[in-house]
């Protein structure tokens, strides 16, 4: 029994010791993984937030070179008739979507989605208007039927995309 006792006043005093090394181990490997998440996320931060930013501001300069008012003061000197300022009209926004069709990856499918419909809706607004002049009519005959239909919804086609833009920039940052 006195070998029982001296026993236990051996492994009780050895297991609280090895029950408080092991507290102590584990509150530093947490403390180790937290520091090594918390150097992970700066790194993240500082690639890529700067990368997104930029993506973003690609697309607001889309969505704004491709917003009819500046498109059609951009390039209202180009053509001659309706359908050269047409084809010229539709091959600007094609050329625009194509060198920023890579940012993409860095927002959501649903802002982009956004930016397409806009763009589309710039599209159907340049065919609708240029279906209502006659194809050798001047070009500025087509400029003031875009306009036309424009005031007729008053509402730029780019607005609502800006806004998702503008939005989902402000959510990264709350």
């Amino acid at each position: 029994m006195e070998l029982l006792s001296d026993f236990l006043k051996l492994i009780v005093p050895a297991g609280l010791v090895l029950y408080g090394m092991y507290l102590t181990v584990k509150l530093l490997l947490e403390r180790e993984a937290d520091r090594h998440r918390y150097e992970v996320k700066n790194r993240y931060t500082e690639a890529v937030v700067p990368v997104r930013l930029q993506a973003y501001e690609r697309m607001v300069l889309f969505l704004e070179r491709i917003s009819p008012n500046n498109l059609l003061l951009r390039l209202g000197g180009s053509s001659t008739t309706v359908l050269e300022f047409q084809q010229r009209l539709l091959q600007e926004i094609r050329d625009e979507y194509n060198h920023n069709l890579s940012q993409q990856v860095y927002m959501s499918q649903a802002v982009w989605d956004q930016v397409q419909g806009a763009m589309n809706e710039v599209m159907t607004l340049i065919n609708q208007a240029s279906g209502s002049t006659r194809p050798d009519a001047p070009a500025l005959e087509l400029s003031k039927r875009i306009f036309e239909r424009i005031i007729e919804k008053d509402k730029l086609p780019t607005t609502d995309a800006l806004k998702a833009l503008k939005e989902e920039i402000q959510a990264m940052f709350m």
